[in-house]
Formats: C-alpha cells, sequence, structure tokens
C-alpha cells in the first residue's frame, strides 16, 4: 500500500472534483445533449481549427438487366470548427479538507461553476442561428408561435430531405414554450389524450409535430420592438460542438491538473494554491468550438 503523502493527497482532491464536474456539467445542458459532439482526448490549444467529416451523398442507379454498376466518386464533406472558446469558472475553498471529510460541500462549490460553464456553451450554440440560411425563416417577430408555425417548420426540414429517421428538436424560450402548451389542440386530454393531460398537468409540451420541444434560458433575441426570438428547430447533425483536452500545467509551478471526461466531452480541473488568500484555487476550463455542419437540417423559428 503505497504511502499517504501530500502530493497524493493533492492528485486526490483534483479527482474527486474532476469526477463531480462532468456530471454536474451534463445536468445543466440542454443544446450541448442534442447536438452532434466531436471528442478527441488530444492536446489543442485555443484558436486550433479541427476538421469535422461529413457523410456524402450518394445517388441510387437502375441496373438494367445486362448492364454495369455506375462507379461514384463522393467527395467527403468537410466542416472546419475553430476552437475559439476557452471558458473557465474558479472558486476558492478556504480548508480543503473538509470537502473531503462533507462531499456535500463539494457540490456546493462545484454547481455555480458548472451552471456558470453550461450558460456559456448554451449561448453559443443558440446564437447560431443566424448561420442557417438554407431555409427561410418561419414565424413572426413579437408574435407567440402557433401550430402552423411549428407545422411549417417541420415541413421544410422534410422538404430539406432530413432523414425520417433522425430525431428532430424544438428549442425555444420560455414565452414560446408558453404558448405552445396553450394550444388547445394539444394541452387537453379530449384531443391529445395522455399527452394533453400531461402538458395540462405537468407543464411539459413534450412532443408536437414531430417535434421534441425543450425550452431554454438563452434562446438568442434581437431587436427592441418588436424583440425578435430567435427559436431554433434542427436535428443533431446541424450543429457541432468541438471540445478537445488543454495541456497539463507545467511542472513544478504548483498546479495539478486532472481530467474529467464523460463519453463525447471533457474538461480540465486544474487545483493550485493561492498565498495571498490562504486557500486553495480551483479552476474547471473547457476548449472548445461551435459550427454549422449540415446547414440544411435546421431552420429560424421567430416568435
Amino acid at each position: 500500500m503505497p504511502a499517504i503523502t501530500s502530493s497524493n493527497v493533492a492528485n486526490a482532491i483534483a479527482k474527486l472534483v474532476a469526477a463531480d464536474a462532468l456530471p454536474a456539467l451534463m445536468g445543466n445542458l440542454v443544446m450541448g445533449n442534442l447536438v452532434n459532439r466531436d471528442y478527441e482526448p488530444v492536446l489543442a490549444q485555443a484558436g486550433d481549427t479541427v476538421n469535422v467529416p461529413i457523410p456524402p451523398t450518394l445517388v441510387a442507379n437502375n441496373l438494367a438487366e445486362g448492364g454495369t454498376v455506375q462507379t461514384q466518386n463522393p467527395n467527403l464533406g468537410n466542416a472546419q470548427i475553430v476552437l475559439n472558446t476557452h471558458a473557465e469558472a474558479t472558486f476558492q475553498v478556504p480548508d480543503v479538507t473538509k470537502v473531503l471529510a462533507v462531499p456535500d460541500l463539494l457540490k456546493l462549490y462545484m454547481q455555480p461553476a458548472m451552471v456558470a460553464l453550461a450558460q456559456r456553451i448554451e449561448t453559443d450554440l443558440l446564437n447560431t442561428y443566424a448561420s442557417f440560411s438554407a431555409n427561410t425563416p418561419v414565424g413572426t417577430a413579437g408574435t407567440p408561435l402557433t401550430e402552423a408555425v411549428v407545422d411549417a417548420a417541420e415541413t421544410a426540414l422534410f422538404q430539406a430531405m432530413l432523414p425520417a429517421s433522425e430525431p428532430r428538436f424544438l428549442v425555444v424560450d420560455a414565452n414560446a414554450y408558453s404558448a405552445l402548451r396553450q394550444i388547445e389542440r394539444f394541452s387537453e386530454y379530449l384531443t391529445a389524450g395522455e399527452a394533453g393531460l400531461q402538458a395540462l398537468v405537468d407543464g411539459s409540451v413534450g412532443k408536437i409535430k414531430d417535434f421534441y420541444v425543450l425550452r431554454s434560458q438563452f434562446v438568442a433575441k434581437t431587436g427592441s420592438s418588436p424583440v425578435n426570438t430567435h427559436n431554433l428547430a434542427f436535428a443533431r447533425n446541424a450543429l457541432g460542438l468541438v471540445v478537445r483536452r488543454l495541456p497539463q500545467p507545467l511542472p513544478g509551478t504548483g498546479g495539478i491538473a486532472e481530467y474529467a471526461e464523460l463519453g463525447s466531452f471533457g474538461m480540465r480541473v486544474v487545483m493550485s494554491y493561492q498565498p495571498n488568500t490562504l486557500a486553495q484555487q480551483f479552476t474547471v476550463d473547457v476548449l472548445y468550438g461551435v459550427g454549422v455542419l449540415r446547414n440544411t437540417f435546421a431552420v429560424q423559428v421567430n416568435s
């Protein structure tokens, strides 16, 4: 059994913080859990460009009797996403030994940091609305969403050749969500069955016109009179969130880093001592970039 030293205790504390960091972040993401996430545990720096491959389109040919196949030479598509955001949330713990003794204290410190990072990622993803120009926006600024507008959004994605097997998502702000759950056809038991009862009692819209409807506090808004709320209807492959590892601190500089990685997401947790405050400082940071993968797989839904 290895001896207990200040070094391995410090590493244990960093690992403990890292273990609790990522699940807390993922629980606060809406858009981040819906889009195409590209993650590799390779070191990168802010400003690096990541090439995300996009499957090519092939054509089905009729093979007549005695005929030959027609060889196609598809070009693999490519979306370039720049790692242009290094988001961090830093906090200090005066007595770090209490964190080991009372794990619930760690959550009190971690939760605000994770919420701050989640808000930044959500905002960046939702601010890509203007990049989706292939489909004509539906809805009118300053006007509540209606069944007809949601129907028009789904029709636009269907006409854009979005595969029927691809789940469709509609992320809206609080006002738009409220308007949707007050549409009588979807919020009454007589017309929508159990789904209508759920919308009426639980306040959950669920699914409308083949869209899984979710709400976010960070849907982009522009203008003043009227305010234009840029809700977004999309499929997973419309948007990409690319995350890469940040390097370890230089040896001997007093910082200890651990990586928190889960599925296709990862971040770094750095612990260091601050002599001015006599406290341990924790920095949770993530290097990422967002970008459009398939322009035709999303449509703006204004309200």
